[in-house]
């Protein structure tokens, strides 16, 4: 029997490498490597969907041996030691980076002597006795799945924290005092999530008797987080909010490290490992969760459907590209009111572009239709003296996008838009980078000399067409997805 279970844990995860595939302590260094590293029809979406969710499954403890990683999965603990970890407890990353080499080096210093004194290895699992700073991975992570296994005890709170952020929780969920606090709905929610949104509180109770070992899976691409408590799925690809700005406008950090949480009691960590997604791979797992009601409005080999200047344009391996040296606002031939639209692109160095919102048929984008949202290769070195306004995911010259999440030029990315009345929302390869009200806006990057005159007349248009507007660089869009709302 057990050679029979031995196998078939073997075939399970040979079918998960042929999913995915293989992936592709000094302060300094601590520091560098870690804080400052940083066309499918319905039907399709549907079996991409489930093909993502089939891969959640891993037998691991059943056919490998205790802190083991299956294939495409790395240790991150090793079952003997804390190399690897380092100390760091609830603290500001964005603080700890602004601190000075030597204050940075103290702070450390101070953390790693908290877990010689508080955290201890037995039989393959590491060990917590309630206090003392967090154990924390030396590296940063971008896109990642991660698998760990715990086990705690009554009255004890911890928590996992993702990019140096918390947390998916782990509760008592016995514990009556905090019922208030939600605890009874039991572990693996992003407790520290605003009230009301999505995946706060897990979707349903799967915590085990104390004494016996949870098991924890958790997908993060981006802010988009899913987590698996023993095999179910009680978190559902929700946004992780930025717990360090209490005004949560801010995304998750791009990267960052994972953090063992403790306190309130004892708590045993064991059988540790992650899977580091690459670009294409966390953009497949991005289109495949997207949500049902998007029609395709390119057919990936020719411009049927499109309006504008078409001669400028060109389809090449299923994609829409800007002819170098050409340009001008490619349309749909349909105008949409309120919609969300789904498309990814891939900029050369140094390419600029544009998603044209409400665009009228004729004029510029930016200033005689709702507005032109930036398409740029925001990090080249031409562009260092933009006006923020100017950057990628901004509603160019209106309203500025947030940083830092932008996929190498070459590489292809993942945006959803979202357009209802004058709001625009912008969702970059799982992060959201721009939540904006053009009603609101007064202040322009470019003003008419007549302060009576609009800059930005296009701003109040309740419809019109979608579009990409060229600036003479080789920008390329594929699967191009609309879904209308009421």
């Amino acid at each position: 029997m057990r050679s029979r279970k031995l196998m078939l844990g073997a075939l399970l995860c040979a079918a998960v490498v042929a999913v995915y595939g293989s992936p592709a302590h000094s302060a300094d260094k601590l520091f560098k490597n870690g804080l400052l590293g940083q066309k499918q029809n319905r039907e399709t979406r549907r079996q991409s969907r489930r093909r993502v969710q089939r891969v959640v499954y891993y037998p691991q403890s059943a056919a490998l041996p205790l802190n083991t990683a299956p294939q495409g999965f790395k240790a991150l603990f090793n079952g003997k030691d804390t190399a690897g970890w380092h100390g760091m407890p609830h603290f500001n990353p964005d603080q700890l980076a602004a601190l000075s080499d030597a204050d940075r080096a103290a702070k450390l210093e101070e953390w790693n002597a908290s877990v010689k004194e508080h955290w201890k290895v037995e039989d393959g699992a590491v060990i917590n006795d309630g206090h003392g700073a967090y154990l924390t991975t030396d590296d940063s992570f971008r896109d990642y799945e991660l698998m760990i296994e715990y086990k705690t005890v009554a009255l004890a709170d911890s928590g996992i924290y993702l990019k140096n952020t918390p947390q998916v929780q782990i509760w008592d969920h016995t514990e009556e005092a905090k019922f208030k606090l939600d605890a009874d709905k039991g572990s693996g929610g992003l407790w520290n999530n605003s009230k009301g949104a999505p995946g706060k509180n897990p979707s349903k109770l799967m915590d085990k008797p104390f004494g016996e070992w949870n098991k924890f899976r958790i997908r993060q691409i981006g802010a988009r987080t899913t987590v698996w408590m023993n095999g179910e799925k009680v978190v559902d690809n929700a946004i992780m909010e930025n717990y360090w700005d209490k005004e949560r406008k801010i995304s998750l950090r791009p990267t960052g490290q994972i953090q063992l949480q403790t306190h309130g009691g004892e708590i045993q960590w064991r059988n540790i490992f992650i899977k580091e997604y690459t670009p294409a791979q966390a953009l497949s797992i991005l289109a495949a969760e997207r949500e049902d009601g998007y029609q395709s409005i390119f057919n990936s080999k020719d411009l049927t459907g499109w309006g504008g200047p078409k001669e400028n344009y060109e389809v090449i391996d299923g994609s829409i590209r800007c002819k170098e040296g050409k340009g001008g606002v490619l349309h749909t031939e349909k105008k949409y009111a309120n919609f969300k639209v789904s498309v990814q692109f891939k900029v050369p160095a140094g390419g600029n572009n544009g998603l044209a919102l409400r665009y009228p048929g004729k004029g510029n984008a930016a200033f005689d239709g709702m507005t032109e949202l930036q398409v740029l290769d925001s990090e080249h070195e031409k562009y260092a003296k933009l006006d923020a306004r100017q950057y990628h995911g901004s509603a160019y010259g209106m309203t500025a996008a947030q940083r830092g999440y932008l996929r190498d030029a070459g590489e292809w990315n993942y945006q959803e838009v979202t357009v209802v009345g004058s709001t625009i929302l912008v969702e970059l390869n799982g992060n959201i980078i721009l939540n904006t009200d053009l009603s609101k806006i007064t202040d322009y990057m470019h003003k008419n000399e007549d302060p009576k005159v609009d800059t930005h007349p296009g701003k109040n248009l309740t419809e019109g067409y979608f579009g990409f507007a060229g600036h003479n660089d080789a920008v390329q869009f594929r699967d191009i997805m609309i879904k209308e709302l009421d």
